[in-house]
């Protein structure tokens, strides 16, 4: 019996590592996504028009 309960201890080493892995492919999925999405016209042409209006020009 402690030898199966040692195994079982001993069988999720590498979970740190995995829960690290799987976050970082999180963020660079959500870097990507918000990345596209300020990219998008929409979003570019908003930001335009608010740096220009800060800036005293016309839109």
């Amino acid at each position: 019996m402690t030898r199966f309960l040692h195994r079982l201890r001993r069988s999720d080493d590498g979970m740190s590592t995995v829960e690290y892995a799987i976050g970082t492919i999180a963020a660079a999925a959500f870097a990507g996504i918000l990345l596209a999405v300020v990219n998008s016209d929409a979003v570019m042409s908003g930001l335009n028009a608010l740096i220009a209006r800060a800036m005293g020009g016309a839109a």
